[in-house]
C-alpha cells in the first residue's frame, strides 16, 4: 500500500501536457497561489499526502465551500463531489441537521476533558443497533482507533505478532507501516522512514485472498499471532472485494488458533450498512474499528468489542489508552445527528440502489464501447479501474500503468465539474445528497471523459 502511495506523490505538478480535450482547463490561479504559500508552511504544502495531487495533473484545489453534493474551490469552480472528505460525508456537505446539532451543542462549550451525556447518547445509538460490539471507546481518529485495537489484541492474548495483508492500509502507526517481503509468508519490511525494523518484525504481511499463505503463517508462527487485521472491505488501494468464503475462512482459522480477528471498518463502517462489512459478510470480528462517518465530518474514531475483551482497557484493565479530545461534545453531536439519519428505515436501501443504478449505467456505456474499464462497487462505494478483469482481489491484480489513464480522466472530469479523489487508487462515494439530476450530469461527464481517455490511448 505505501509503495502505491509513494508512486502517487512522486510526480511533478508542473508537468501538465497540453489539453487535448473538448473542454478548457479550469482556472487554478488562486489555488496555485495558495499552494505556493502553503509549501512554506507544510511539508509538500499539505497536511496529508494524498491532497498534494502528485498522481494527477495540476496543482491541488483549495476548497472554500461545500453544500449538499457540491463543493467550490478558491477560483470559484463548482464540482459535483464524489470524494466526500474521503468518505465521512454520507449525508453530503453542510447537512442542516448536523450543522444545527453541532451549533446547539457548541453554545455550551467545545471541550471539557470530562464525561458528557453526549458520549452516552452516541454510544447507545451505536451499541443498540450493532450486534458486533458490546462496549466501545471513542478516539479522535481512525489511525488512533486501529493502533489502540492492536494494543488491546496484544494485551488480551499475551502475544506480540500481528498479521496483516498486502494492499490493506490501517493508518500510519509504526507497527502497520509495513509491506510484504520477498516470500509468501514474511515479516513486514518498513515502508516509511522512522519506523524501527524491530517494530516491523512484529508484523507478518501476506497476500490477500490466499488461504495457503495464512495457513502457513499460523503454522510458522504457532501461538505467536495476537490478531489478524483486515479492512472490512479493502478500500484504500482500490476496492478489493473479497469473497464471503474467504472472510469466513479468516474467522475460522483465527478461532482455531486463539487469535483475534480485527475488522478495520474506518471506511466501511456505517457506509455499506449500519453494521458495516461485518453484517455484509455475516462474520463477527473480535474487535472492530470505526471512524469517518461516526463523526459526521469531524475528527473521530472508535473501537469496540465484547465486554470480556474491552474489560482489558484501562481503567478497568491493564491496556492503557487515553485521549484529551476523545468523545468531545462537538464530534459526539455531529455523530448523533448523522447516525440518527442513517438509522431511519430505508436509508441504506435507497442510497445503495441509487449508487448501483449510477455505476451500472457507467459500466454499460464502457462495455458497449469495448473499453477496458470496470466499475467495482459495494454499497455506496465505487472504484473506477482500467482493466478487463472481472475481479480484483489482491494488490498484485492492480495494473500500475493503468493509473496514467486515470490521470487523464481526472483532469477531464475536473474540467466538466466532477470531483474525484486525486488518485486512481482511491474509491469514490455517493451520498444521500446526490440527486438523480446530479448523477445524470456526472454520468454524461464520465462518458465524455472515457471517450477522451480511450481516444488518446
Amino acid at each position: 500500500m505505501l509503495d502505491s502511495l509513494k508512486k502517487m506523490f512522486s510526480g511533478n505538478e508542473a508537468d501538465v501536457p497540453l489539453n487535448t480535450g473538448s473542454k478548457p482547463d479550469i482556472s487554478r490561479v488562486k489555488s496555485a497561489e495558495l499552494y505556493e504559500k502553503s509549501k512554506t508552511y507544510f511539508p509538500g504544502g499539505v497536511n496529508s499526502p494524498v491532497r498534494a495531487f502528485k498522481s494527477v495533473y495540476g496543482t491541488p484545489l483549495f476548497i472554500e465551500k461545500g453544500d449538499g453534493c457540491y463543493i467550490w474551490d478558491a477560483d470559484g469552480n463548482q464540482f459535483i463531489d464524489f470524494c466526500g472528505s474521503w468518505g465521512p460525508l454520507i449525508l453530503g456537505h453542510n447537512n442542516p441537521k448536523i450543522r444545527e446539532k453541532v451549533t446547539e451543542v457548541m453554545q455550551n462549550g467545545m471541550s471539557f476533558g470530562a464525561p458528557t451525556a453526549l458520549e452516552n447518547e452516541l454510544a447507545e445509538l451505536i451499541i443498540k443497533n450493532n450486534r458486533y460490539v458490546e462496549k466501545i471507546r471513542f478516539t479522535s481518529s481512525g489511525t488512533e482507533a486501529v493502533m489502540s485495537a492492536i494494543r488491546l489484541a496484544r494485551g488480551f492474548t499475551g502475544r506480540d505478532k500481528i498479521l496483516k495483508f498486502e494492499g490493506c492500509y490501517h493508518g500510519h502507526s509504526d507497527s502497520l507501516l509495513v509491506k510484504a517481503g520477498s516470500g509468501l509468508v514474511t515479516f513486514g519490511e518498513t515502508s516509511s522512514a522512522g519506523v524501527p525494523k524491530s517494530f516491523a518484525e512484529e508484523t507478518i504481511v501476506i497476500p490477500l485472498n490466499d488461504t495457503t499463505a495464512i495457513e502457513q503463517a499460523f503454522a510458522q508462527f504457532k501461538d505467536q499471532i495476537a490478531a489478524v487485521i483486515i479492512e472490512g472491505i479493502p478500500a484504500n488501494n482500490g476496492l478489493i472485494i473479497q469473497d464471503e468464503e474467504y472472510i469466513h475462512f479468516l474467522r475460522k482459522i483465527c478461532t482455531e488458533n486463539n487469535s483475534l480477528l480485527i475488522f478495520d471498518e474506518v471506511i466501511t463502517g456505517f457506509r455499506v450498512g449500519f453494521e458495516g462489512a461485518a453484517a455484509h459478510y455475516g462474520v463477527k470480528p473480535d474487535i472492530v474499528t470505526y471512524g469517518k462517518i461516526i463523526g459526521g465530518g469531524l475528527p473521530v474514531g472508535m473501537y469496540g468489542a465484547s465486554n470480556a475483551i474491552m474489560a482489558h482497557i484501562s481503567p478497568d484493565g491493564g491496556v492503557y489508552q487515553a485521549g484529551t479530545l476523545s468523545g468531545n461534545p462537538v464530534a459526539m453531536a455531529a455523530g448523533i445527528a448523522t447516525l440518527t439519519e442513517l438509522n431511519k428505515s430505508g436509508f441504506y436501501k435507497d442510497l445503495n440502489n441509487k449508487t448501483q443504478d449510477f455505476v451500472a449505467s457507467i459500466q454499460r456505456f464502457a462495455t458497449a464501447r469495448n473499453y477496458k474499464f470496470k466499475v467495482f462497487t459495494v454499497g455506496s462505494i465505487f472504484w473506477f479501474a482500467f482493466t478487463e478483469k472481472e475481479k480484483i482481489q489482491s494488490a498484485d491484480d492492480i495494473d500500475a500503468s493503468s493509473m496514467e489513464k486515470f490521470k487523464i480522466m481526472h483532469r477531464e472530469l475536473l474540467n466538466r465539474g466532477i470531483y474525484l479523489g486525486p488518485s486512481g487508487y482511491e474509491v469514490g462515494f455517493v451520498s444521500s445528497a446526490h440527486t438523480k439530476i446530479e448523477l445524470e450530469k456526472a454520468k454524461r461527464a464520465i462518458f465524455e471523459a472515457l471517450d477522451l481517455v480511450f481516444r488518446s490511448s
